[in-house]
Formats: structure tokens, C-alpha cells, sequence
């Protein structure tokens, strides 16, 4: 089973990248970054899986992941309503010489200890969790604020387990996955407008059949349907900002409204009203 190498980029006016309910379920994500994760998922009950340790939570998980440790969307495979917050920052977001202040050592040794991949419970878990559901509320500066609060609680907890999680060999994973991430790099910077498959072919130096056989092998979707997944997953992120559907269709690449709602409700089960009338009708 071979990781995704995952490109990110930090929010705009931001040092690290927040993403709220991804919505993956539908989508076995395997995959890795060079950049530290926290997740935070409401669920009735899940897998967690980061490197070689794979466990069973219910009702709630916090997890905080070191760089290039592979691990599964935490969402995977759940058919109940699941709420997500996820944290991405570079290992010296915030520059070399801020790690190194006496007041940041604890965390600066909680970064290091993460490179095995940790999980936290109790109290800290519910402490965070609280913090993070916060955050996207916030202005820049308090957003990164609180994210030093919850570090700060993370690095004071002993409510934490030891995954013991082995970062992937990056120099080997990097070359065979090196096509694969020219494409989603394309997909990501491209998504918004309309996409011929040829574009990407050439891209890969492949014919189009050889490339629709090589990325059906490698991601288990056609490239059509990989696309749309990816495109209804920026949807969402639009329809959650509370923007309108039609913002949500043509900022998110779909040509037409019609065809739009149809991908939605084929991916989520339920049509992009829905979707966003549940999502603050919960909220509240």
C-alpha cells in the first residue's frame, strides 16, 4: 500500500493551513506530508490509523502526527455524521529561533516526541477540542494564539498515548510517487477551471489510455471521479464559509448547477442545501 504524498500550502495571511470536515469518508486516503497534523474528529466511531498502528476510537480521537508519517483519513469508511478539525503547519512555522525560547522548550520537545505520532484523551482531549472547534471563528492573530494554547496543553498533558509511528523513507517515496504528485499539484492549482485529460497525460509523459490505466491503478478512481471528489470537497469548504450553491459550483470547477447538485448528491447523499442546512442547523 503506497502513501500519497500530500502537497500543502498555509492558509492565505497564515503560517499553517485549518481545514474543517474534510469529508473523506467515501475516500481511502493513505497518504503522508512533511508537515505536522493535529486532528481533532467527532464520530460515533472510527479507525485510526498512523503508520504501523491501527486502532478503534469512539465518539471522539485527538491525534497529533509528526512529519511524514502516513496515516489514513481519520473519517474513513464512517456513515454517521462526522465533524473534523485539522491543523497543518510547517515543523518551524513560526522560524528556528522561536523554537528555541526557554518558554517554548516543553513544546518544542512535544514537536519532537510527535515524530512517532501521538493521541491524547481525557481532559486534554476535551480542552482542545474546544480550542480548535474555535478556530476558524478567529482573526489571523488570535487564531495563531490559540493554537499556542493548545500546544501549550498538549506539551503539559500526560493524557497521551505513544504511537510509535515511523516516518516514511521520503528520499525512496518521493521518486515513485513523483508522478503521481505532478498530478495532484495540476489538480490542485487547476481545479477551478475545466480540465481535459490530455492536459494531464501529457503531463506524465503518458498517452491518455496509459494514463487512465496507471492512475485507476494507483488511486482505485477513475481520473473523472477523482477530480469531482476533489472539487465537491472544495464545495463544501465554500457552502460551510456560508457562500450561496452557486458560488459553491462555479469556485469549485463545475460548469453547470445541474450537473453540480447531481456530483453532490451522488458523493455526499445529499444535495448542497441540504448539506449546508444541516451543517448550521448543528452548529447551533
Amino acid at each position: 500500500m503506497r502513501a500519497k504524498l500530500e502537497d500543502i500550502s498555509a492558509d492565505a495571511d497564515s503560517s499553517f493551513r485549518i481545514m474543517l470536515t474534510p469529508n473523506l469518508n467515501e475516500l481511502f486516503y493513505w497518504h503522508f506530508h512533511p508537515e505536522y497534523e493535529i486532528v481533532y474528529v467527532e464520530a460515533e466511531n472510527g479507525i485510526r490509523h498512523i503508520g504501523d498502528h491501527i486502532s478503534k476510537y469512539q465518539e471522539s480521537d485527538l491525534a497529533l502526527i509528526g512529519p511524514n508519517i502516513p496515516h489514513l483519513n481519520f473519517d474513513y469508511g464512517v456513515k454517521t455524521t462526522v465533524e473534523t478539525v485539522v491543523v497543518q503547519m510547517k515543523e518551524n512555522f513560526l522560524g528556528r529561533d522561536f523554537f528555541s525560547l526557554p518558554e517554548i522548550a516543553s513544546i518544542k520537545m512535544l514537536l519532537e516526541r510527535a515524530k512517532s505520532g501521538l493521541a491524547f484523551y481525557g481532559e486534554t482531549k476535551s480542552q482542545v477540542a474546544i480550542k480548535l472547534k474555535q478556530l476558524t471563528g478567529l482573526p489571523h492573530f488570535e487564531q495563531l494564539i490559540t493554537l499556542l494554547q493548545v500546544f501549550h496543553l498538549l506539551a503539559q498533558s500526560s493524557e497521551v498515548e505513544l504511537l510509535n509511528a515511523d516516518p516514511i523513507s521520503s528520499a525512496a517515496v518521493f521518486k515513485e510517487q513523483q508522478r503521481l504528485q505532478k498530478v495532484y499539484h495540476f489538480i490542485d492549482t487547476n481545479y477551478q477551471r475545466d480540465i481535459n485529460v490530455n492536459e494531464v497525460a501529457k503531463l506524465c509523459n503518458l498517452t491518455i489510455p496509459a494514463f487512465c490505466r496507471y492512475f485507476k491503478k494507483s488511486t482505485h478512481y477513475t481520473f473523472t471521479d477523482f477530480l469531482n471528489h476533489y472539487r465537491i470537497n472544495q464545495s463544501k469548504k465554500i457552502l460551510l464559509m456560508d457562500r450561496s450553491v452557486t458560488d459553491a459550483c462555479y469556485e469549485s470547477g463545475f460548469g453547470n448547477i445541474s450537473y453540480f447538485n447531481k456530483t453532490f448528491k451522488k458523493i455526499t447523499g445529499d444535495n448542497p442545501s441540504i448539506f449546508k442546512r444541516k451543517y448550521f442547523t448543528y452548529r447551533r
